[in-house]
């Protein structure tokens, strides 16, 4: 009878325990966040000062994972097969919903697959080129490019980005043709610009800003709606294109089916830390603010998802 006893407090302590542990509130352990690019670009250095910041909030360290190729659906598929408790995250692009309107076999189900978190940050982009092309503006850019047919190189840091799909519309604002270069992120494609194997380069402004103020590049115009404080004296692409506007944007995602309370407080944490210290950072560095509810990011992406899909049917963009 003892031994019953006993056995059945064992079993009840047991129970109890595990459910302490099960109970623990989120996040307990680790938080791994996946960016599916090198590191280096604005991007990375975005996604670093959000984990950073959750990390601080939340009490867990979240650690940043640089786990590129494919186009970034490498580290997305990861994020993809991961178990929904909050313990694996993406950090990523506008290139990552778009990325599936272009591939043939899509690696991924933007719907499907993934939870959208918040909407973190949005980032202008920089027509830049190298400083021996002789184009002084757009305007000669444009005029160069109508006249020497295929010459113009521009690069892009992946296909379906946000770079590349500003890169389309400004040849169909400007006329002339340019060759487009894939390169596996922003970083190689810089030093490529730099040292001349390439014309130009749209990217966000963060990663073009210090070589153009070192004069190892010229920043042309920026794609935002008005003028940076950052880049005071460089016109925006509207001042030549009337109506011109592109950015490209970063999100956070967990896998499909998290917990609406893990995504909710990550949402309000996001959101904690874009109205603190990152604000000023990100504004300084000519980058703009997310934030809102999981519900507006989810519209949001959805919305662009829309637009950007007619844009690629029409340039014809697509990876077999």
């Amino acid at each position: 009878m003892m031994k019953s006893l006993l056995k059945r407090i064992c079993t009840t302590l047991a129970m109890t325990l595990a459910a302490g542990a099960f109970a623990q509130p989120y996040p307990n352990r680790p938080v791994k966040v996946i960016i599916p690019f090198p590191p280096g670009g604005t991007l990375d250095i975005v996604g670093r000062m959000l984990a950073q910041r959750l990390g601080d909030a939340l009490g867990q360290p979240f650690v940043v994972e640089n786990r590129a190729g494919g186009n970034g659906s490498i580290g997305a598929v990861a994020v993809a097969k991961s178990p929904n408790d909050g313990y694996t995250l993406l950090f990523n692009a506008s290139t990552f919903v778009t990325g599936p309107i272009v591939l043939a076999t899509p690696p991924y189900s933007i719907a499907g697959d993934f939870t959208a978190i918040a909407l973190v940050a949005k980032a202008p982009l920089s027509v830049a080129v190298n400083r021996n092309l002789p184009v002084k503006d757009l305007k000669d850019l444009f005029a160069y490019a109508r006249a020497n047919p295929g010459k113009l190189t521009f690069a892009i840091g992946s296909v379906s980005s946000a770079g590349h799909l500003a890169t389309e519309l400004l040849k169909r604002g400007g006329g002339g043709d340019y060759t487009i270069v894939p390169y596996k992120g922003s970083t190689p494609a810089y030093q490529d610009l730099i040292g001349g194997q390439i014309s130009g380069f749209v990217d966000p402004v963060l990663g073009a800003v210090q070589h153009h103020k070192a004069g190892n590049l010229r920043i042309l115009a920026v794609t935002s709606s008005n003028r940076l404080p950052t880049l005071s004296d460089v016109p925006t692409v509207a001042e030549t294109l009337p109506g011109y506007e592109f950015t490209s944007w970063y999100g956070l995602w967990g896998p499909a089916k998290l917990p609406p309370e893990i995504t909710q407080r990550l949402n309000a944490e996001t959101n904690k830390a874009l109205a603190g210290d990152m604000k000023e950072r990100l504004l300084s560095q000519g980058i703009l603010l997310g934030g809102g509810s999981v519900a507006e990011f989810a519209k949001f992406q959805q919305d662009y998802i829309n637009d950007m899909a007619k844009l690629i049917a029409e340039a014809k963009i697509r990876v077999e």
